[in-house]
């Protein structure tokens, strides 16, 4: 059980997890599974749980008319859950906490620059580390 937040961990696939993120698109779980395999990282990605469905409809007592009883409708088959729309992402390294690798600067991209928490966040396309962040605001 994980100390706090920030360090989770789950049994994905029968395999004892680090939790990356959960509940992220596939698009983010390319990038995730790309960068973090680049840093030799074995990436386990499994389909988040469906949220839980609303009760359903309580079903109609059979309408009497005179002596005859007509039976209530049937009620509709169950639909087959939708294949899941996000995931989770972890890692079997039990050690790696995504702030501690970011902010301790443990990540590499592909052309050897060091990982910063917008290239991680994917709000840039290429890891700026040129300018330290606390230069950024003088």
């Amino acid at each position: 059980m994980a100390i706090n937040k920030n360090h989770e961990f789950e049994d994905l696939d029968s395999i004892k997890c680090a939790i990356v993120e959960k509940n992220v698109s596939p698009e983010r779980v390319a990038f995730l599974k790309q960068l973090l395999e680049l840093n030799k990282y074995q990436v386990v990605v499994v389909g988040s749980p469906a949220p839980k469905a609303a009760p359903a409809a309580p079903v109609a007592a059979p309408a009497v008319e005179g002596d005859v009883t007509t039976p209530a409708p049937a009620p509709p088959f169950p639909e087959t859950p939708p294949a899941p729309t996000t995931f989770t992402v972890g890692v079997t390294d039990l050690t790696f906490n995504a702030t501690n690798a970011i902010f301790g600067r443990q990540l590499k991209t592909d052309n050897g620059t060091i990982v910063t928490l917008a290239y991680w966040q994917q709000k840039e396309a290429v890891s700026n580390d040129e300018v330290p962040y606390f230069d950024q605001f003088k």
